[in-house]
């Protein structure tokens, strides 16, 4: 596999006071990363500033061995990565349907289909305004415009925020298929734990803005007391 985004020496924050300090990781082809940490970890921090949302205060950013650091986020998105945010990040005044012709024009026509055929439950909301539907429904549509833009590499900030079960487990299958079907590198920011570990293959945990632990799945799930000390702020590097 190669590393379609990597992340070397990261400081990141606000006002000039870094929240994440000293972050290095990589995200390869196909692979689902969970950034995982308790409230006020850094994790969204990371991702913002990685997305180009955010000025970095020193470090790298690199998408297919480009340095894109402190690019602006329409840079990135050019250079194939995708943010889905907390928010969602839609234009709440438009129609599914306005919503998701935005984004086919950064990818290729005719892709609105592939996104229905995911997410049905869109199909009689086509012409409904993205501020009037569901969490549930909202984030299938951030999901599904994201998809439309052909991302190599998703970043995705707190998918199941507020949504039944059984919405997360939908939007996590869609997450799975771009992996494995489509090769997309994924880096999943979630505030639940067991949701993050059961689709990523591989764990990074930040403890007050520093990287605590980096490593697979099966480590953690081994070790279940590792991830509740992080949590409470209580590991150190491995």
């Amino acid at each position: 596999m190669s590393a379609l985004l990597e992340v070397e020496g990261l400081y990141a924050g606000y006002h000039k006071v870094p929240a994440v300090r000293d972050l290095s990781f990589s995200v390869e082809e196909g692979e689902i990363v969970a950034l995982l940490g308790a409230n006020g970890a850094g994790k969204t921090t990371a991702l913002l500033t990685i997305a180009g949302q955010l000025a970095p205060l020193t470090g790298e950013v690199r998408v297919f061995s480009h340095v894109l650091t402190g690019r602006g986020a329409h840079v990135l998105a050019r250079r194939g990565l995708s943010l889905v945010p907390q928010d969602r990040g839609l234009f709440t005044r438009l129609t599914v349907r306005e919503n998701l012709k935005i984004a086919e024009r950064r990818g290729r026509a005719g892709r609105s289909a592939t996104v229905l055929e995911l997410f049905p439950v869109l199909v009689p909301l086509l012409d409904r305004r993205a501020g009037v539907l569901s969490g549930g429904e909202q984030q299938m549509l951030a999901l599904g415009r994201a998809l439309l833009c052909e991302p190599k590499v998703l970043l995705i900030d707190e998918m199941s925020l507020g949504l039944a079960p059984q919405v997360v487990e939908h939007l996590l299958g869609v997450v799975r298929l771009m992996a494995t079907e489509r090769g997309t590198g994924v880096l999943l920011v979630e505030q639940h734990a067991a949701l993050a570990l059961s689709i990523a293959t591989r764990v990074l945990v930040l403890d007050h803005g520093r990287l605590a632990f980096s490593g697979a799945v099966s480590e953690l799930k081994n070790n279940p007391g590792l991830l509740e000390a992080s949590y409470l702020g209580g590991i150190r590097d491995h």
